[in-house]
């Protein structure tokens, strides 16, 4: 024991500025929500984008696409995630391991319950898409990762939450472009899964330190009893 604090998953200086985006995309995931809740066409926003870009993927790039929407699958994801929590227990950050298998896990129930509470859907009555799941899973994993790169960078607020906004952002936009481009979502569905992402994530990063924190400083039965044999 070296008596040193476990590192946080959700640096301190960050939090004020993602508990703030936080909170913004949970409001845009719901107003979208309501918006489209029942419908089974493209929106406004949908029906300017889709035209030029749904189902219109061609080789080599829809190979590329296919490759990415593989990685949303359970299958995909699941590798994902088991590299992820490998990786951070080989670099001894048992916290962030934790993070990556809880943030992922909340993620994708978050968004496959906001599916069946909106019902929005796309290619047919049994194909929920609303937010889009594999467009919250990559925006989630890179936050993740930039995160954990935050934190052993040492980074400030700016530099920090910059890079978190950034990865997101680029990760949301290449899955969104393999949902949209082969006609798996609508482009409001992209932007609801990568708000959802950074709704979640933030969030679940909070509760894990919390979580650890407290389990960090609860005395052990032998410290304890060796403190109540002191005081008498």
């Amino acid at each position: 024991m070296t008596g040193r604090p476990a590192p946080s998953v959700l640096p301190p200086p960050l939090r004020p500025w993602l508990g703030l985006i936080a909170v913004l995309a949970a409001l845009v995931v719901v107003a979208l929500g309501v918006l489209y809740a029942g419908h089974s066409e493209p929106g406004a926003v949908d029906r300017w984008i889709v035209p030029p870009t749904a189902d219109s993927v061609r080789p080599p790039w829809r190979q590329v696409a296919l490759a990415l929407d593989f990685l949303g699958e359970p299958a995909g994801s699941a590798m994902l995630i088991v590299a992820g929590v490998v990786g951070c227990l080989l670099m001894r950050h048992p916290r962030a391991a934790v993070l990556v298998a809880v943030g992922a896990g909340t993620t994708v129930g978050t968004t496959t319950l906001l599916k069946h509470l909106v019902g929005r859907t796309i290619h047919g009555p049994g194909n929920l898409s609303y937010p889009s799941g594999h467009t919250a899973f990559a925006t989630a994993l890179a936050l993740m990762a930039a995160l954990f790169a935050t934190d052993r960078l040492g980074l400030g607020r700016t530099a920090g939450t910059s890079l978190v906004f950034a990865a997101g952002l680029v990760a949301g936009a290449i899955m969104g472009w393999a949902q949209v481009g082969l006609g798996a979502h609508y482009p409001t569905d992209v932007l609801g899964g990568w708000c959802t992402a950074l709704a979640v994530v933030p969030a679940t990063a909070w509760l894990v330190d919390r979580m650890a924190d407290r389990l960090g400083d609860r005395p052990s039965g032998r410290t304890a009893d060796t403190g109540r044999r002191e005081r008498r």
